[in-house]
């Protein structure tokens, strides 16, 4: 998400909300990555709850990171919090501590979504719903 925002910051799309509909898709294809290597590393034997966790732990750390490093950029480009609040989607009330938790929101709910639907590809094939809990 970190070399998206940089190549979309080189273009001029860092200030436009709506292009980052695409750090879903960098989410979802990290997710996806991090499920199938837990699943192989594993031996193809992997619990459903297993995996959805760490969907869900990958995405809260993917968010984090990114976060951070938004936090960076606008302390070091103050000038991106303007064009941000020039739109008026936030209000004048964004701030940096705004900006890290609404990256951190949508990561981490964006990350259980995915989660859920990559776990239906990646679930066993034998699995049966609440049979046992390991």
């Amino acid at each position: 998400m970190i070399a998206y925002f940089l190549l979309a910051s080189i273009i001029g799309w860092a200030d436009r909300i709506e292009y980052s509909f695409l750090n879903g898709i960098v989410l979802a294809i990290g997710v996806c990555m991090a499920i199938s290597n837990y699943k192989r590393a594993r031996h193809d034997r992997m619990p459903y709850l297993h995996g959805f966790g760490t969907g869900i732990i990958t995405s809260a750390v993917a968010s984090v990171v990114f976060g951070l490093f938004l936090i960076i950029y606008m302390v070091v480009n103050p000038n991106f919090v303007e064009q941000l609040r020039a739109q008026d989607l936030f209000g004048f009330d964004l701030s940096v501590t705004i900006a890290f938790l609404a990256v951190l929101l949508q990561g981490v709910m964006s990350g259980m979504i995915i989660s859920l639907v990559a776990m239906q590809y990646f679930k066993s094939p034998d699995h049966k719903p609440m049979e046992q809990l390991d």
